[in-house]
């Protein structure tokens, strides 16, 4: 699966006619490219500016402590390079337990609907979630010893394949009918505490195994403190030591990038905010879930109107996507690491394949890493092609659909397996049509099948991929109060179809 040409936001030459000369806009925004700046921000004083433009770039979406420790960690990091791994790993694992500790991520609520669905046992949700945060790091640390000696052990070998396994084993013996109460309960948690982490401990295991680095500096990068989410910003060490910025000229530019990033993102912030007053305010354009329910009740909105909530929906989901990328991102910029953006311009998208990886260029890279890879080095070697779009097909579809659904793997504990199952049909038929769409691109492209360099070919390209985006958006919103009939019937009826 193929990369954005320039992931790092670097202007490319302009097509026809040689390079051509970057426009006013992007040539006054180029102020990592402006020697004098850059050389200011090696300085005390440029550096303390932009540590100030940084925290009130960041605490408007993270809020006042998660902000200050976020960006006084990643910069304190780059001025004491010596520190950098004590400095990284304080921060990472503050941020988890402090984070946990004021509810400010989502283990706390997760746990405390465990215990509605139990009807309570006296147990205390912050106690749960803190003891098992505690004995998650100490498993970390033990796993990560225990394949630096063994190196050749199916843990190291297959990483994300035994956590997976392992998740799967805990969430059936917690949802067998003769465990309740406070076996229940504590099965849970555990699972709860242990989800975020599946998917960044894959990266800290093959680095060990591979490098055998210090275990303490993969423990820093456990869900890094830039980025609290599900999805590893930054894939694990290796990646980042990889991108390090070596000199201090280097780094002032990587920390420039970082602030131009970061603005970027309250620009996209407003520009959602507009949209959301222009359209929904002041035009009227209903939600898509309001949408739905309209057509399902007999009353549906116009057509136009329909598609219109479908359009801005899709807006809305891409500016969040690329909002906190570019947040993340440039909070880990500000630690001098030179990393690719989270999201690259995707209305530049040509193809489907090259939607895929510049929409979310990490979570791109994770399906990539394990589950492309390890499919398309084992699997079909006598039928290439079948081989490039099976790999495929196992990351955008088989890969996507088991973080997604991890992602609230509470909804098996409050809602039962199989009415988790049944909500996750619509995002499951998108993961089924985007992985056959994405494999039959990919394809396209092995085979030297190029979309037209003409303008007209460039419109074609862009109303194709977009067209695909907005449909398959319906079955994508991460909503789950329709079934995949109804949103199947809303779709045909904007289509004339009834």
């Amino acid at each position: 699966m193929t990369t954005p040409a320039t992931p790092t936001g670097n202007a490319p030459a302009v097509a026809g006619g040689g390079a051509a000369a970057p426009s006013r806009l992007r040539s006054f925004l180029a102020i990592d490219a402006r020697e004098p700046l850059v050389a200011r921000a090696q300085a005390p004083a440029g550096q303390l500016l932009i540590l100030v433009v940084a925290l009130l770039a960041v605490a408007p979406h993270l809020g006042a402590w998660p902000a200050a420790l976020a960006v006084g960690a990643a910069m304190a990091a780059t001025a004491r390079p010596g520190w950098r791994t004590p400095i990284l790993f304080g921060a990472t694992w503050t941020t988890a337990f402090l984070g946990t500790a004021l509810g400010e991520n989502d283990t706390l609520d997760s746990i405390v609907a465990v215990l509605e669905t139990e009807g309570g046992t006296g147990l205390s949700p912050l106690a749960l979630a803190m003891g098992f945060l505690a004995l998650l790091f100490l498993g970390a640390n033990g796993i990560l010893r225990h394949v630096a000696r063994a190196p050749r052990s199916l843990l190291a070998r297959r990483p994300l394949a035994t956590l997976l396994a392992l998740e799967a084993l805990l969430c059936g013996l917690a949802s067998l009918d003769a465990v309740r109460g406070t076996p229940r309960v504590l099965l849970w948690s555990a699972i709860v505490v242990l989800t975020p982490y599946l998917w960044f401990l894959p990266y800290a295991i093959v680095d060990q195994r591979t490098r055998a680095q210090d275990t303490w500096q993969q423990m820093a990068f456990l869900r890094p403190f830039w980025s609290p989410s599900y999805l590893p910003f930054g894939k694990g060490a290796a990646f980042l030591r990889k991108h390090l910025a070596q000199t201090p000229r280097d780094l002032a530019i990587t920390r420039l990038k970082a602030v131009k990033l970061l603005l970027w993102a309250n620009l996209l912030v407003f520009l959602r905010a507009a949209l959301a007053w222009i359209f929904e305010g002041q035009l009227g354009i209903p939600r898509v879930a309001e949408a739905v329910d309209a057509h399902l009740a007999g009353q549906p909105f116009p057509v136009l109107a329909g598609w219109a909530a479908l359009v801005l929906s899709t807006a809305r989901f891409s500016l969040q996507i690329a909002i906190w990328a570019h947040l993340f991102i440039g909070i880990a910029r500000l630690a001098g690491y030179r990393l690719p953006r989270g999201c690259w311009r995707p209305l530049e998208s040509r193809t489907l394949m090259d939607y895929f990886n510049r929409f979310h260029y990490y979570f791109k890279e994770l399906l990539v890493d394990f589950f492309f890879f390890p499919t398309f080095f084992k699997v079909f070697r006598a039928h290439p092609r079948l081989r490039m779009f099976f790999a495929t097909f196992m990351a955008a579809g088989v890969g996507n659909a088991i973080w997604h659904f991890t992602r609230d793997i509470v909804l098996v504990a409050t809602d039962g397996a199989p009415a988790a199952l049944r909500s996750y049909a619509s995002y499951a038929f998108y993961c089924l049509v985007l992985a056959v769409a994405v494999g039959l691109s990919q394809v396209r492209v092995s085979l030297g099948i190029r979309p037209s360099p003409t303008a007209f070919g460039r419109l074609y390209s862009f109303l194709f991929v977009w067209s695909f985006v907005v449909c398959m958006h319906l079955f994508s919103d991460g909503s789950r109060q329709h079934t995949l009939g109804e949103r199947m019937a809303f779709l045909a009826s904007l289509s004339g179809v009834h």
